[in-house]
């Protein structure tokens, strides 16, 4: 099953992450967003990030290049799965979304495509219910900044077929990624970890136990993290941890129940960098590139 064309649905964060990934890794890439504004938006992140990569010498202009030229873009997802060989939706983390979307990749995509999930905690299996090909539903659950992070996790389901598995393994390894395979399960790997390290750390915050600093100043240097944990919050978004936190207490009950603090903290729209203020301020904040 050879991928020469890639659709990714969506241009927020984790999207333009992937098409850049994509793009920079030879593949035809068709990236969708019912916004055109964040298509243009995302389109220049995926450039100034080139031409970082450029200016650090981590990209050959050459390369740069053949990347942009490699992005196209589709304000309808019809359009932009019609000949891709491989699907990645990366929507936010709200069920009905993917499951509508998985529907409309089952009537409208080419024969053999493969239908992935970015998800990072939502079940792959159910997705792959509203489909007739189950085989080819997989989970593709990259980490942000998706050009610096070089894990991905492979989610298969009890259909997911070796094929499939095998063609998502050698795109993640062409951009640059190592994969691990995970069966299917609330949170995967990744999430269910990380999950908790960043609740408790709240709830280190909430019981004045030490200063968001001293946190994640601990975790870093103690522990070897590269980031603290309310960095990484701040940097993923606080609505984005609180709702995968919430799903994992449904799905696993009192131990991954929300820090209060949290939940305040995005009543509150303190949501991290993307809107200049979470656990941390960030007067810098320019609000287009909150993706």
């Amino acid at each position: 099953m050879e991928v020469k064309t890639i659709a990714v649905i969506g241009a927020g964060t984790m999207g333009r992450g992937i098409a850049y990934a994509s793009a920079l890794a030879g593949y035809h890439t068709v990236l969708e967003d019912i916004s055109e504004t964040r298509l243009e938006q995302a389109t220049a992140w995926i450039r100034t990030t080139l031409d970082e990569g450029v200016s650090k010498g981590k990209v050959e202009p050459i390369n740069r290049d053949a990347a942009m030229k490699q992005l196209t873009t589709a304000s309808k997802v019809e359009d932009a799965i019609r000949d891709a060989e491989l699907i990645i939706e990366a929507v936010p983390e709200e069920m009905e979304l993917k499951l509508e979307l998985f529907t409309i990749f089952d009537k409208f995509a080419k024969a053999n495509a493969i239908f992935a999930s970015n998800t990072s905690s939502l079940s792959i299996t159910e997705m792959s219910d509203v489909t007739v090909y189950r085989e080819r539903c997989i989970g593709m659950h990259f980490f942000n900044p998706v050009p610096k992070m070089r894990l991905v996790e492979l989610v298969k389901t009890p259909f997911t077929s070796e094929e499939t598995v095998a063609a998502c393994r050698e795109v993640g390894r062409r951009m640059g990624k190592e994969a691990v395979v995970v069966r299917d399960s609330p949170g995967f790997i990744t999430s269910r970890v990380s999950a908790l390290i960043s609740n408790e750390a709240f709830a280190i915050l909430e019981a004045g136990i030490a200063s968001p600093e001293d946190i994640d100043r601990a975790l870093k240097l103690g522990l070897n993290h590269p980031m603290g944990p309310l960095e990484l919050v701040d940097l993923v978004g606080l609505d984005v941890c609180l709702s995968v936190l919430e799903y994992l207490h449904q799905m696993f009950g009192e131990k991954y129940r929300p820090s209060p603090l949290l939940q305040r903290y995005v009543t509150e729209g303190r949501l991290g960098r993307k809107t200049g203020r979470g656990v941390y301020d960030y007067p810098q904040h320019n609000s287009s590139a909150g993706l």
